[in-house]
């Protein structure tokens, strides 16, 4: 039988950032500057990942880089994305910190956690200087986890499992089965699977729903229930054990983890 010891948590969508409008709005702003529009979905579509590679998956998609081609007249390049990370770097600081208030729900999840003796984690998405002012602002909220590591920390961010990794070593818990990764994307569902670890996913204030707490509440029941609804798909079939509404049915979540026999 597991026996959890860590939870380790995304920040932007998951825990802070109701929506994750703070990342969106920044690569669309970039694309802008180069004379390149793209959607909110477009933008959204790699959310969790680092964000240069963020970049690279945007401007590899057949549309976008169409879209360059014809307002730069070639092809993009790695030289591109570099001037590209320089543009949306200082907009992702700003839209980090004026964004990082917890969602509605976490601060009580938390103490319930740490009440059951879980050391409590962070990976992101999120480069140093943004990753710095989320956990700057979250912590003036009230929210501190144990361990935090972005993106720059390791060799690779998500889908690989490094920041995972990371995080475990600097609370001293292991084996990945002893850990639940709770993130709002499929690559944070990815990051937990190639540790090895339990993956939870979360819909309400994530991505993959992409509206503010007050745009969420004023939805109609049945708009709600679809969002829901595709969500839970769209994780079920990136591999998530669990996946949630919101983050007061986290503790359900574990209990119903801790009776999950391990196969190994």
């Amino acid at each position: 039988m597991t026996q959890l010891r860590a939870v380790v948590f995304d920040w932007a969508g998951t825990t802070v950032d109701f929506g994750c409008l703070a990342p969106t709005g920044a690569f669309i702003d970039t694309f802008a500057k180069f004379n390149v529009p793209v959607s909110e979905a477009e933008a959204r579509r790699p959310m969790g990942m680092y964000k240069k590679d963020h970049l690279r998956v945007m401007l590899s998609e057949p549309e976008i880089g169409k879209r360059w081609a014809a307002a730069h007249g070639r092809d993009w390049t790695e030289a591109d994305v570099e001037a590209m990370y320089r543009e949306v770097t200082p907009r992702q600081v700003e839209a980090a910190g004026r964004f990082a208030l917890p969602v509605p729900g976490l601060l009580e999840c938390v103490e319930e956690l740490r009440s059951r003796g879980l050391r409590i984690g962070g990976t992101t998405g999120y480069f140093r200087e943004a990753a710095d002012i989320t956990a700057r602002v979250a912590k003036q909220h009230g929210y501190a986890p144990d361990a935090n590591v972005c993106a720059d920390d390791v060799l690779a961010g998500r889908p690989a499992p490094w920041m995972l990794f990371r995080v475990m070593e600097q609370l001293g818990v292991y084996p990945p089965t002893a850990v639940v990764k709770v993130g709002d994307t499929a690559v944070d569902v990815a990051e937990a699977r190639n540790a090895g670890a339990w993956a939870v996913a979360v819909i309400d204030s994530g991505n993959a729903v992409g509206l503010s707490v007050e745009q969420f509440a004023d939805l109609p029941a049945a708009d709600r229930d679809r969002l829901r609804s595709e969500a839970e798909k769209m994780f079920t079939a990136a591999g998530a054990l669990f996946v949630i509404a919101n983050l007061a049915a986290l503790p359900a979540a574990l209990d119903a983890i801790e009776g999950v026999t391990c196969s190994t």
